[in-house]
């Protein structure tokens, strides 16, 4: 993707990425790590609401059932209790944040994990007026500033997270060839991986989901065009970079999360999939479709939760129209 940096600051693509993001969701988002959800249990059943006019562009969750959505739009993170009342658990702006990307809540260290990017030259001022692309890192519980870290790269914009058994975060950067790793204690993000394969293409979107496979190696998958890789992790260090071969073409490939020995995919046409990696081949099997704008999923027991974007609304062809209320969507997944 051949990305121009605009007055505010803002990375951006020429064209076509504007094009494919008004067709359906931005890919920005979403990427995070399935924290600790397996056995917890919702009471709902149905979808939950998300606070009016908050586009929703990423979806975590707790072990205790409760679900967090950032604000593509309004910024913040908003926690909601399983059979509770949503709450702001970051305010719009707390510590520099500036609109909400990727949300990943870790347990381990009672940390949220945010992505956070200034996204004004998309005609989305958002909170404050910090420039760039930054991880921003919040209290857990309470929702207070812990830390605040700079995508270095001019191109760069903050996509999604995941993060390692050890405490590394990862996160990938849709404006630039770059996995970043941010070590438990660490002042900066590093460089993990770069390759020449995750560069952007002209008037594409790179970089977007981002997970850990079930074989320590990281996985990520680029928005347009749609593609997923897996970086070969060995001793806490990157290899070599493998793309996968899908077992029918994907579109707009989004959020990915680790499930069982495979992934959950986001696909923005519409799609909720589980994918089966074997070797270099991928094979892609649709869980439930239909979805308005999907950008991000949550594992929470035996169900995916979908948070739909509707990101055309804000920034698309639909821009100005009523998008209808937002929510989050409980899919039975496979076993």
């Amino acid at each position: 993707m051949k990305k121009q940096t605009d007055d505010a600051g803002c990375p951006r693509a020429k064209g076509e990425l504007l094009k494919i993001r008004r067709a359906s969701a931005l890919g920005a988002a979403a990427i995070i790590l399935i924290s600790g959800t397996s056995g917890a249990v919702r009471a709902e059943t149905a979808p939950v609401g998300v606070p009016d006019k908050s586009f929703p562009e990423s979806v975590t969750s707790t072990s205790d059932g409760a679900l967090y959505v950032g604000s593509f739009n309004l910024g913040g993170v908003t926690r909601i209790p399983s059979g509770g009342t949503p709450e702001q658990l970051v305010k719009p702006g707390a510590g520099g944040s500036r609109s909400t990307l990727s949300v990943l809540a870790d347990e381990r260290s009672g940390t949220l994990y945010v992505c956070s990017n200034d996204i004004s030259g998309l005609g989305v001022a958002g909170p404050g007026d910090v420039k760039g692309a930054w991880l921003k890192t919040f209290d857990l519980k309470s929702g207070t500033p812990k830390g605040s870290f700079a995508l270095g790269d001019p191109r760069s914009f903050c996509n999604d997270i995941v993060v390692g058994g050890d405490g590394t975060a990862y996160v990938s950067d849709s404006g630039a060839p770059i996995v970043h790793s941010l070590k438990p204690g660490a002042t900066d993000l590093a460089t993990f991986a770069t390759d020449p394969q995750l560069a952007p293409a002209k008037d594409g979107v790179g970089l977007d989901g981002i997970a850990i496979g079930a074989d320590g190696n990281l996985y990520v998958t680029t928005f347009i065009p749609a593609k997923l890789f897996r970086v070969a992790v060995k001793d806490g260090k990157a290899g070599a970079v493998t793309e996968l071969k899908p077992s029918r073409p994907l579109d707009h490939a989004d959020a990915l999360r680790a499930f069982g020995n495979g992934f959950l995919m986001i696909e923005g046409n519409g799609k909720l999939d589980k994918v089966t990696v074997r070797d270099d081949q991928a094979e892609i099997d649709t869980i439930r479709d239909g979805f308005d704008g999907p950008v991000s999923v949550t594992q929470i027991g035996n169900a995916g939760w979908v948070a739909e974007g509707k990101l055309s609304y804000i920034i698309g062809d639909n821009k100005g129209k009523d998008p209808g209320p937002f929510k989050l969507t409980p899919v039975a997944l496979p076993k």
